[in-house]
C-alpha cells in the first residue's frame, strides 16, 4: 500500500504542467503559493488532528512549526479530522504561503526539525491554489488492525486492537462485504448530524451544507485479511462519518465473535437507528493509509 501512495504522489509531481508552474515560481519568489503536505504520525500521545485549547493535535503542532519557519500564524487545513489515539500513514494537508523563497524539499527539512519525532511530514509539494486537502479529495482509504492471540507483543502496543480470542472470521468476511455500496451511515456514526465539523467527510461531490446535513456514503470496497495473528480491514470509500469505521469494525467483530446474528449486522444501514449496545474499536487500531485525490 505503502509503495502506491509513493506512486501515487510521484505521478502527481510529474504531472504536465508541473515543471512550468515551478519555473514561474522561481521567477516569483515573492508570489503567494499553496503548499500540500503529506503526513505520517504516531497518534497515541496525540489529542487527533483537529486543534484544541491544549495545543496538543497534529494541527497544532504543524501550525506551531509553520509558525516558526514563516515568523507569522498560518492556518493548516487538513484532508480530515482523525480522531484521539488514530494514527496515519499518509495523511494529507495545505498551507497558504505569501511567497515560495523556501524550496518544497527545504520545508520539508525544516519542518522535520521543528515537528515531534512521532509526526513527521513524509514530502512537501507546491500546488494550485484550486487544491484544498479536504475539498478536492475523492476518497479515502482507512485500515485497521486487529491482534488475535493471548499475547499482545510489546512493539504491537497502541498499534492493533487486541482481542486475547480466536474469532471466526469467515463470519467476519461475510459480514463486511454488508457494508460495501452506497447507504446511509447514521447507524454507524456518532455526533450523528454534525458530520462537517467533527465526522472524516471529504468527498469533492458535496458541499460543505450538504455534509453537515447528509450522513449517505459510499463505501468501494471492504478487504479483509490475515497475516499470522494479525487481521487487517482496509476501508476504500468516498468518505467516512465520525468513528463510522470503528463502529463498523466493532459490529464486525461482535458478529465474529457470536454475539449479533450476521443477519443484524447491517441492520442500522439506511434505517438511520442507531441500535441498542453499539461497541466502537479502540482508536489504536486505525490508520489512516491515504487520501484519494
Amino acid at each position: 500500500m505503502r509503495s502506491k501512495t509513493s506512486k501515487a504522489s510521484g505521478s502527481a509531481v510529474r504531472r504536465p504542467g508541473a515543471s512550468r508552474r515551478n519555473a514561474h515560481s522561481a521567477r516569483n519568489p515573492n508570489q503567494a503559493r499553496r503548499l500540500k503536505l503529506t503526513i505520517a504520525y504516531d497518534g497515541a500521545s496525540f489529542a487527533g488532528w483537529q486543534s484544541q485549547s491544549h495545543r496538543n493535535t497534529i494541527q497544532d503542532h504543524l501550525e506551531r512549526a509553520v509558525e516558526r519557519i514563516l515568523g507569522k500564524p498560518a492556518r493548516v487545513h487538513g484532508a480530515g479530522r482523525t480522531d484521539a489515539g488514530v494514527h496515519a500513514l499518509a495523511q494529507c494537508a495545505h498551507v497558504d504561503l505569501a511567497n515560495n523563497r523556501l524550496s518544497a524539499a527545504r520545508w520539508r527539512e525544516a519542518l522535520n526539525a521543528l515537528l515531534p519525532a512521532t509526526i513527521r511530514v513524509l514530502r512537501c509539494q507546491y500546488v494550485s491554489n484550486d487544491f484544498h486537502a479536504r475539498l478536492s479529495a475523492k476518497g479515502k482509504i482507512y485500515r485497521y488492525r486487529i491482534w488475535l492471540n493471548p499475547v499482545l507483543p510489546p512493539l504491537e502496543h497502541g498499534r492493533a486492537c487486541h482481542i486475547p480470542r480466536p474469532i471466526d472470521l469467515k463470519i467476519l468476511k461475510q459480514a463486511a462485504r454488508r457494508f460495501v455500496g452506497t447507504h446511509d451511515f447514521a447507524g454507524f456514526a456518532a455526533n450523528r448530524g454534525k458530520s462537517g465539523r467533527r465526522g472524516d467527510t471529504n468527498s469533492s461531490r458535496r458541499t460543505a451544507d450538504e455534509e453537515e446535513k447528509s450522513t449517505v456514503r459510499t463505501i468501494y470496497s471492504v478487504r479483509v485479511r490475515q497475516k499470522g495473528p494479525c487481521v487487517t480491514i482496509e476501508f476504500d470509500g468516498d468518505g467516512f462519518l465520525y468513528k463510522m469505521v470503528r463502529l463498523i469494525v466493532g459490529t464486525l467483530v461482535k458478529s465474529a465473535l457470536g454475539k449479533i446474528r450476521i443477519e443484524d449486522v447491517a441492520a442500522p444501514l439506511n434505517s438511520g437507528k442507531t441500535g441498542a449496545a453499539r461497541f466502537a474499536g479502540p482508536a489504536e487500531g486505525l490508520f489512516l493509509v491515504r487520501v484519494r485525490y
